[in-house]
């Protein structure tokens, strides 16, 4: 029997490429809105600084939405999996604490797209930051909270 998930098969061919600029996207286990205070938003906020602080990847922009995260990075001295997984670690743990939950917040997995160096970094950055407005959370970028980019 077919499994419906396909997490496992975003595993398959991954290259982590030290100083290669990655889009990196994660989802939260049955698109449950978790992010959808301020609070709960910057504990993935915190564990973006948290990965520049100890040199795992460079955040070059990153947007926390209700029930996933888009993160523009450099990758320093980690590899994606890694990057990843404590990422998701540290944003669980806090976010049990701050709801009083237990258990898995995010679906297995996460979506990566390296992006090339001639590609327009900034329009990506517009695009991850745009998300609230695409969504419907906002009329203009600067009533959202929880986004930054290197650029601005």
């Amino acid at each position: 029997m077919k499994s419906p998930c396909h997490a496992h098969r975003l595993r398959l061919g991954r290259y982590s490429g030290e100083g290669q600029i990655y889009l990196l996207t994660a989802v939260v286990r049955n698109r449950r809105p978790v992010f959808s205070t301020f609070a709960a938003g910057r504990l993935a906020v915190n564990a973006f600084q948290k990965a520049e602080q100890e040199q795992l990847a460079k955040s070059l922009a990153w947007v926390v939405m209700p029930d996933h995260i888009h993160w523009l990075i450099e990758l320093q001295n980690s590899t994606l999996p890694s990057l990843m997984g404590r990422t998701k670690s540290r944003t669980t743990v806090g976010l049990n604490r701050l709801l009083k939950m237990e258990g898995t917040l995010w679906q297995s997995g996460f979506h990566d797209r390296a992006i090339r160096r001639e590609e327009d970094l900034q329009a990506v950055a517009r695009y991850i930051v745009a998300n609230p407005l695409r969504a419907g959370l906002v009329k203009k970028i600067g009533d959202y909270p929880l986004w930054d980019a290197i650029w601005v």
